[in-house]
Parts: structure tokens; C-alpha cells; sequence
């Protein structure tokens, strides 16, 4: 697994693949250009390749460099079928869609689909192996806006606090952003320093994501 830092947003792609096969699956390869050129220069050392493009949701920081990658690639695109409505307008095919609890087999990796809605409707969190993906859902320290278009912050509570915080304190967590002290952190961490999800009701959680 590898964890890229891409773009002027400080976005985090990942490029993910199995020991014996070698298929590639990015997850958000949000930037065109030089975000682009950094994976697929990554899959190249590695010897990987990309065969899956998998979405955490379809805003453009995560979405911009897919044209560019299917081009150059031919990968197959995946996305949650709640995230299609919005998704729609960014002028590319999806060739699989998913939804929460599905088990999606990408080469010789083995991805289990969290629908995690509140930041956006089909907003995604995937897990493999111990680790969690969770795009804009859960970062380091923090957790994903709930005041644009699509938005829900009491469904984000839900996401966050019974089904990410459901899974094992071990659980290693990969957010979208680089916005925390440390690139990466654990289930348990979070539960123990994450401001949001130390918050003890819904209305304390909305209340907190909100204001800021």
C-alpha cells in the first residue's frame, strides 16, 4: 500500500495492490497532471498494474484525475450508486457500482464496502485487511464538512459513530487529507483524541461540526 500526497488541498491517493498478481487499485486520484504522473510513476517501481479506480465520493479534489488516469490506463471505475446523481456531471463512465456491506474482489485484493453517508449521500469508507480508507469521512483529529450541498450531519454522527467506531481500536485509519499531526492513526486513537468523537450525544456532534 502506498500513500501519495497530492495536489494543493493536501489530498491523500493510495495505490493498493496484492502480493502475487499485481493488480493496481487507486483509491481518489484526486489531481490531473502532476498528481497523475506521481501514481502512475509509483505503480511503475512498484511493478503494479492499475486495473481499478475506487471513489470515497465524487467531489472534484478526489475525482479530477480520473479522465486523465482512465486514459492512460483503461481502468475500470467504482463508485457507490448513492454518489451517481452528483457524479453524473463530471463527464465519465462508472463500470461498477457498490453499496454498503458488499465485498468487492479487485485482482487478489479483497475490498469490504462501509457506506458511510454525511459528508456526501454515497459517501464510502473501505476496508482490507486491518486497514481503513475513509476519504472525507474520518481524518486524522477531525472528520468530513456537513454543510455543502448533499450534506447531513446527523447521518455523519451515524457513519461515524456506529460503523467506523464498530470496527476493531487496531484498525489502521488512511484518511483523504492530510490534516492531522500524523499522516495516518488507528481506530482507537481516534475514539480516545478525535474531538468529534468525543462528543457524548447527536446533538453535542451536530452542534460541533457546525460551528466549525
Amino acid at each position: 500500500m502506498r500513500q501519495i500526497k497530492i495536489g494543493h488541498m493536501d489530498n491523500f491517493a493510495y495505490l493498493l495492490a496484492d502480493d502475487f498478481q499485481r493488480i493496481g487499485t487507486v483509491v481518489d486520484p484526486g489531481w490531473p497532471g502532476d498528481g497523475v504522473a506521481r501514481l502512475m510513476q509509483q505503480a511503475e517501481e512498484d511493478g503494479v498494474d492499475i486495473k481499478y479506480i475506487v471513489l470515497t465520493h465524487s467531489h472534484n479534489d478526489h475525482t479530477a484525475g480520473v479522465t486523465e488516469l482512465v486514459a492512460k490506463t483503461g481502468a475500470e471505475i467504482v463508485i457507490h450508486e448513492e454518489e451517481l446523481p452528483p457524479a453524473a456531471k463530471k463527464g465519465f463512465d462508472y463500470d461498477i457500482t457498490v453499496k454498503g456491506n458488499d465485498l468487492l474482489n479487485l485482482g487478489g485484493l479483497e475490498l469490504r464496502i462501509i457506506h458511510t453517508p454525511g459528508h456526501s449521500p454515497g459517501s464510502i469508507c473501505l476496508y482490507s485487511g486491518g486497514k481503513l480508507f475513509t476519504g472525507d469521512t474520518l481524518f486524522v483529529g477531525g472528520c468530513g464538512r456537513a454543510d455543502l450541498s448533499g450534506s447531513d450531519p446527523q447521518q455523519l454522527y451515524d457513519s461515524l459513530f456506529n460503523k467506523l467506531l464498530a470496527l476493531p481500536d487496531e484498525t489502521e485509519v488512511y484518511p483523504g487529507h492530510d490534516y492531522g499531526d500524523t499522516p495516518s492513526s488507528t481506530i482507537g486513537a481516534e475514539r480516545q483524541e478525535n474531538r468529534f468523537l468525543k462528543t457524548r450525544s447527536t446533538e453535542d456532534f451536530v452542534s460541533l461540526r457546525m460551528a466549525v
